[in-house]
């Protein structure tokens, strides 16, 4: 009996990892538990029945744990999970892993540089390293957009120091910050710092003329 047991365990499927996915595991931040959990889910194809109880029996795992590898993959915008209808019209849960592929090719994209050259993609790893987490694809197609429209790699990484520094990680906040850049005729690095000294300057002359614009006689009378 238990050599049957054993040999059951022996014939179960085994978890493949393709070898490009050692190569880039380390651009989706992951530990490696949440790592081989993914690729478990992998092994299933793109899309299936999401059963928790069933993926806890096969991984040999407790629910919670199968539920918390779920919700962090889903924070990551590795998977989601959704209510489709079958054939039989009942609405049931899938595990979609669609955006896990379309993260992963972008990542292989800019290593073969099929879509663009190799300096870009310290664009999208340092945005991911002052967010403290990877972009979505819909993040990854904003920057690309940005970089698409000449918009240069320095001025990015200028107006991400201007979020950071007012304590906004948000991507729309740094197009808003490019946009009026944009618009003030702001290309490089350089303009920024002379903007922001040209700022500076008449934010202090401002203020030195309000002073000088006091009215003391007045303030005399009052007493």
């Amino acid at each position: 009996m238990k050599n049957e047991k054993l040999i059951q365990l022996l014939k179960q499927k085994n978890i493949v990892i393709p070898l490009y996915m050692l190569q880039f595991y380390p651009k989706l931040n992951l530990k490696m538990e949440e790592f081989l959990f993914l690729m478990y889910l992998v092994n299933h194809g793109e899309q299936f029945i999401f059963n928790p109880a069933k993926i806890a029996e096969e991984y040999h795992d407790e629910l919670s744990g199968v539920l918390n590898k779920i919700s962090v993959l889903t924070d990551r915008h590795l998977l989601r999970v959704e209510v489709i209808k079958n054939e039989k019209n009942v609405m049931e849960e899938y595990v979609n892993l669609e955006d896990f592929y379309h993260k992963l090719s972008l990542y292989m994209s800019e290593y073969l540089n099929e879509q663009a050259p190799s300096t870009q993609s310290n664009v999208f790893e340092l945005v991911e390293q002052e967010f403290g987490r990877t972009l979505s694809p819909m993040e990854f197609e904003i920057i690309k957009a940005w970089l698409e429209s000449n918009i240069s790699e320095e001025l990015i990484k200028e107006a991400l120091k201007e979020a950071t520094f007012n304590g906004v990680s948000n991507l729309r906040y740094i197009d808003k910050i490019l946009y009026e850049w944009g618009k003030k005729g702001i290309k490089t690095k350089e303009d920024v710092a002379r903007h922001q000294n040209k700022f500076k300057q008449d934010k202090k002359e401002k203020k030195e003329t309000e002073v000088f614009d006091y009215d003391w006689f007045e303030d005399d009378e009052d007493e």
